[in-house]
């Protein structure tokens, strides 16, 4: 892990328009803390990693001072670089200087288009993960070669939620199931307000979908209790749209939006942070529900402090609780009531296979281990860092080593044993790189 400072001067006595200047030293070493920031570059339509380009690290309003420049390696990862943020207290109640740092990176390979990120946020702490989708030089029509990260929501000045009922009336099934509860493959959201015809569309990954909302909403330094609480209302809020097919039954071809008015923050191409995306890969089946109600429940939410909403759970309120060493139920319950239940999906759409509800490690056999040894061998392909292995059915040493590899590779706990989390995550990159061609 290597260690970068920044040249601009960081004083919690400044607002957000004077904080990270380039014209401003650190006055006092003691107002700045660390974080960490970790890249993965991968083409666009294929999710292969791409070696050895070059990532150009600024902060963001000085492009030209450039902090560091760093290469990719075979799986298309970045070193892990700790950089300067503001203190870590700053994000623990609301304030009103800028709670993180914001980087901007330029990334070339060769065979490919430039594209630039900027307004990334790096909080003290806490570990960043920043993907870059590049388009091949022929492409002709691309994403974007310029991602702008707006504000975080509790930072900045966003529209309120418009109030819904929470249980929606449904009268017909549509394209998804209405008798069970299947978590998506992916979601459609529309950028702007759902009567925004010039917002553009992205097809995103459920998951994903979930770690950019909630790194969007919430602060990751918060207590892990308060995090697992702002998820599942994220999720449930998710799947109540999913399941009640909410826009598609109002004519419109999208899933959710990424207006607050309507639904919540989502910010194309924006950074995540590994401890959110750790609850999201380990609860991502869950959802809140209520007795004799079939449907997830609609969890409106308010950051309780620019906005206060009685009987909606409160960003801020939560992160209280937690600090009180709440639970994350009895923090559900606190404010939608203790009829609120943590519910679980019967299917998870998009997979190969479901997992086996049991842990594979060495000694293990049977069509589960090979159904993963086939998906290990065929990342392999697009990951050389993983060993090849042959499936056989037998979870023996070299499984393991492939294993273990890979968790090291997309950030998991290096075990060598395939929990929940570990074969979903298996399963999700199979399905990328097999893919022809992927819809972002």
């Amino acid at each position: 892990m290597r260690t970068f400072h920044l040249a601009p001067a960081y004083d919690n006595t400044k607002r957000i328009d004077e904080v990270f200047m380039p014209d401003i030293r650190y006055a006092q070493n003691e107002n700045v803390d660390r974080g960490d920031l970790r890249m993965q570059v991968i083409e666009r339509g294929t999710s292969t990693p791409i070696d050895d380009a070059k990532i150009s690290i600024s902060y963001s309003g000085d492009p030209d001072s450039t902090v560091e420049e760093v290469n990719t390696d075979a799986s298309g990862m970045s070193e892990t670089l700790t950089l300067d943020t503001p203190p870590l207290e700053l994000s623990m109640q609301p304030s009103e200087v800028q709670p993180y740092a914001e980087y901007t990176i330029q990334v070339t390979a060769k065979g490919y288009r430039p594209i630039n990120i900027s307004g990334i946020e790096v909080f003290s702490g806490q570990l960043s993960l920043q993907e870059i989708r590049m388009d091949a030089e022929e492409t002709t029509e691309s994403m974007t070669d310029n991602i702008v990260i707006p504000a975080h929501t509790l930072f900045a000045e966003y529209p309120p939620k418009i109030a819904e009922a929470e249980i929606k009336p449904v009268t017909e099934t549509g394209e998804i199931v209405l008798s069970r509860v299947v978590i998506p493959e992916y979601v459609i959201v529309h950028d702007g307000a759902p009567s925004d015809p010039t917002a553009r569309d992205y097809y995103v990954r459920y998951r994903d979908y979930i770690k950019n909302v909630a790194s969007s909403e919430i602060y990751s330094t918060w207590p892990d209790a308060t995090i697992r609480a702002n998820v599942l209302a994220i999720m449930s809020f998710t799947l109540n749209r999913v399941y009640t097919e909410w826009y598609r039954n109002k004519g419109y071809s999208f899933t959710i939006t990424s207006s607050t008015a309507y639904d919540q923050k989502f910010m194309y191409g924006r950074n995540i942070y590994q401890s959110i995306s750790d609850v999201v890969d380990e609860m991502f089946q869950n959802y809140l529900s209520r007795p004799n109600v079939r449907q997830p429940i609609l969890t409106q939410y308010c950051d309780g402090q620019r906005v206060t909403c009685s009987n909606w759970l409160s960003q801020w309120g939560s992160k209280y609780l937690g600090d009180q060493n709440y639970e994350t139920i009895e923090i559900l319950r606190y404010y939608y009531g203790n009829n609120m239940f943590i519910n679980t999906a019967e299917e998870v759409s998009g997979i190969p296979a479901s997992w086996p509800r049991v842990d594979l490690s060495v000694g293990s056999t049977g069509e589960k281990v090979r159904q993963i040894q086939e998906q290990l061998a065929r990342i392999s392909r697009s990951y050389p860092a993983i060993p090849t292995i042959t499936p056989d059915g037998i979870y023996g040493p070299a499984t393991r080593e492939a294993v273990e590899r890979f968790q090291s590779i997309f950030g998991l706990p290096v075990t060598g044993v395939i929990d929940f989390r570990t074969w979903y995550r298996i399963s999700e990159i199979y399905v990328a790189v097999t893919r022809i061609a992927e819809l972002v």
